[in-house]
């Protein structure tokens, strides 16, 4: 068989082109993805600081994550925190908004437009400026409450970890709404406008059409939303490093800024020397957390996918 006819059927089978037009692809996700997770998993078995010989220890390092780091166990339960303070009112924002300019309009348009802005912001530029927002003297909000008789003293929201946590959250919001509501103004376009014409002939309200057909008819995509909120919220770093760096002593610590410090040595206890091994197990026991977690939200909302 000559090359031509190779090609040619090359370009008539699907399958073929379809493997090859995927190829760069897979490569990327082999070099960069999968290959870390081999090396991470491998390194977390070892004692190894990049430079010396790499000793094995066994399970000693996920011994030490279970049994002598509070620290790591605090940032997880903070990650928790976050992840849920910003999901509870970022996902109903979100649906609310995309209820709201759903119909076609050139002012819809521009709120699109403006509400999605914020999510192409890149994440150390929103925290570099809801750190101007809110800084201690000067800041926006402390002058803005200040102006309407709320405080009478500036609030240093950095300085204490329910208020800073507070900021992560919101900037957090702010920087993501963005794209849930175009995730929801998109399942919006696919629910029958013969149901609503449906509920108006029986006298069902604005209210009630909400909650019994646009809720209902949006499950399906609701449930990867709050599945992708669930596990960006997880892997928060950069917001944080930004913001707080983890302060004030450590108390808005994140699970993966606190695993990111012991890979780079940067900060606190992690400035120390460089701890590969220490940090690969805490980022397996973190993967493991977060696969648990996914598997669990999807088990439970498992009729959310179902409701057509």
């Amino acid at each position: 068989m000559d090359k031509v006819n190779v090609k040619r059927r090359i370009f008539r089978d699907d399958t073929i082109l379809a493997y090859i037009l995927m190829a760069p692809m897979l490569i990327g996700f082999i070099v960069f993805s999968l290959y870390p997770i081999f090396f991470i998993v491998e390194w977390s078995w070892f004692e190894y600081d990049g430079i010396r010989e790499p000793i094995f220890i066994g399970i000693e390092n996920f011994v030490r994550v279970f049994t002598r780091s509070k620290a790591f166990w605090m940032s997880l339960a903070n990650t928790f925190i976050i992840t849920i303070g910003k999901t509870v009112i970022e996902i109903p924002l979100a649906l609310v908004l995309a209820v709201l300019i759903n119909k076609k309009g050139k002012l819809n348009t521009l709120f699109r437009s403006t509400f999605f802005l914020p999510s192409i912001v890149s994440i150390a530029i929103v925290g570099l400026i809801f750190s101007i927002i809110f800084q201690s003297y000067g800041g926006a909000i402390n002058m803005m409450l200040e102006d309407f008789g709320v405080i009478s003293r500036y609030i240093d929201w950095f300085s204490n970890k329910c208020t800073a946590m507070a900021v992560i959250i919101i900037a957090s919001i702010w920087s993501h709404f963005g794209v849930n509501m175009i995730f929801f103004l998109m399942g919006l376009q696919s629910v029958p406008e013969e149901l609503y014409e449906c509920a108006r002939i029986d006298g069902v309200n604005k209210v009630q059409q909400f909650i019994y057909i646009t809720v209902p008819m949006l499950a399906p995509i609701m449930q990867i939303i709050i599945m992708l909120a669930i596990v960006e919220g997880m892997k928060m770093t950069d917001m944080v490093l930004v913001l707080t760096n983890g302060g004030p002593a450590g108390q808005t610590e994140v699970v993966m800024t606190y695993i990111f410090k012991y890979f780079f040595r940067y900060g606190g206890e992690a400035a120390t020397r460089l701890q590969y091994g220490y940090a690969s197990s805490m980022a397996v026991v973190t993967a493991i957390i977060i696969g648990i977690i996914t598997i669990l939200y999807l088990r439970f909302t498992k009729k959310m996918s179902k409701i057509y």
